[in-house]
């Protein structure tokens, strides 16, 4: 077990009152990598525990605590009262004193069970990284909809924390005579008054849901195709988004930065226009009630024609990224080996040398014709004109090419081609403009009925 220290001036930010807002000790508890029976290991065993732990401090910074120490405690088994062995537990409490902590955070899911146990065990509030992910998704949704959808996994998750602690919580006795049982306790009040809140959530949820589903409907009748961004939290989707759109989405080096979906509109090479998605980030062991909840805001990716997924190449545990990553998508009942729906960009190559660049470069020249990948550089804008080419074409895939020949003084005609189609060539011969026109197959008639367009032999 190695202890790592922080400098408490820089690992003290503020909260928006100008006041400190807890010291708090960060554990990793992660199980010793093993083969076992030859068996292929899990992806947390292919988890750098460094790396895992910098992650935990980085969700920990996301709320504003005081991040005094990181410890990996390597195990080997699970116990099933407290997590950690009782040694272990022992020992914590020195660390947890000498850092004067007021709050433990364990990376790991805790059962209601171990979290009280530990609570008891060392006289300080404990928060597994459900509780800790939970709190950051709170602090950042600022729509309606994602405030029902983080309160809707927050009253899931105390649901499941409601455990029997105090027997002088029972309000009455109940039944008949003199036998009758106790009647109901806080617990159970607290209880049916959770799952009464999450009802009426879900129903509100439900008109959310309907909502952009009619906002979508209105999308096809334009009709504009949507790409959407995925990726690990932090691979730098957000400014990807920023940079292919000119828009000003918070983009920052943090951990969820975006949790609220946002579209804007994306000018593809020839003109046409499709509409991009920024969605909240993955994570490993994202909450599955998260997932759940979220699943609203997904359809966007659900639903969407194309799908990037953005991953960070810079960082040490990139692979085991991309496996949670896959995980999320096929929750979502999308297969992430589909090479004609999903296209990988390998962002931040500006963080590698020269000669690092070029050895990206060459794995990627390996990968299968199907699978290919688009090193980008969203920060300072390298490979992007190469990536918006193969979102073109992806799209193009539905699409129908057409030729066409109209007259150079039919201006409305040429403005409308220019407005509900893309133009991929447009020269002039005696008088009139020839055309080369790409449009979607619901307008594929309507033009060729306008302009008397007949399907490209190109």
């Amino acid at each position: 077990m190695e202890a790592r220290s922080f400098d408490g001036r820089a690992d003290r930010p503020k909260s928006a009152h100008g006041d400190t807002t807890g010291r708090v000790l960060v554990i990793g508890p992660y199980k010793r990598a093993r083969r076992a029976d030859n068996d292929a290991l899990t992806n947390h065993a292919i988890r750098n525990p460094d790396a895992r732990l910098e992650e935990a401090v980085g969700l920990a910074r996301a709320i504003d605590l005081i991040v005094t120490e990181a410890v990996v405690v390597p195990l080997n088994e699970i116990r099933p009262a407290t997590y950690l062995g009782k040694g272990k537990v022992e020992e914590m409490i020195a660390l947890i004193k000498g850092n004067a902590a007021g709050l433990v955070v364990m990376d790991c899911s805790l059962s209601p069970i171990q979290q009280r146990n530990l609570e008891k065990e060392w006289g300080v509030k404990v928060l597994d990284r459900t509780g800790l992910i939970l709190e950051i998704f709170g602090r950042r949704a600022k729509t309606r909809e994602g405030s029902l959808q983080v309160e809707l996994a927050h009253l899931n998750y105390q649901r499941s924390r409601l455990v029997r602690s105090w027997t002088h919580l029972e309000r009455q006795r109940g039944g008949f005579g003199f036998m009758g049982g106790p009647g109901e306790t806080q617990i159970e009040a607290d209880r049916r008054l959770i799952g009464d809140r999450i009802t009426r959530i879900e129903q509100e949820i439900k008109k959310v849901q309907a909502t952009r589903r009619l906002h979508r409907e209105g999308r096809q009748r334009v009709p504009y195709s949507v790409v959407a961004l995925v990726g690990y939290t932090n691979a730098g989707k957000s400014t990807l988004f920023n940079r292919l759109t000119r828009a000003d989405v918070q983009a920052a080096d943090m951990l969820f930065a975006t949790l609220d979906p946002t579209l804007r509109a994306l000018i593809l090479p020839h003109g046409g226009k499709a509409m991009l998605s920024d969605t909240v980030g993955f994570i490993s062991d994202l909450p599955t009630m998260l997932v759940a909840a979220f699943r609203a805001t997904l359809e966007e990716v659900m639903q969407a024609d194309v799908i990037l997924h953005v991953r960070d190449i810079s960082h040490e545990d990139a692979d085991a990224q991309q496996v949670d990553v896959d995980a999320v998508l096929r929750q979502l009942d999308i297969d992430p080996e589909n090479g004609q729906r999903i296209i990988e960009v390998w962002n931040k190559i500006d963080r590698f040398e020269p000669a690092e660049r070029e050895n990206l470069k060459n794995i990627a020249a390996r990968r299968a014709s199907d699978r290919p990948v688009f090193l980008v550089s969203a920060e300072s804008g390298e490979g992007l004109e190469k990536l918006l080419a193969a979102i073109e074409d992806r799209l193009a895939s539905t699409k129908i090419t057409l030729d066409l020949a109209i007259d150079a003084s039919d201006g409305a005609g040429i403005s409308w081609l220019h407005r509900n189609s893309e133009v991929l060539d447009k020269h002039l011969e005696e008088g009139k403009f020839i055309m080369t026109v790409r449009v979607d197959e619901t307008k594929s008639d309507l033009t060729k009925n306008k302009f008397g367009a007949v399907p490209s032999i190109h």
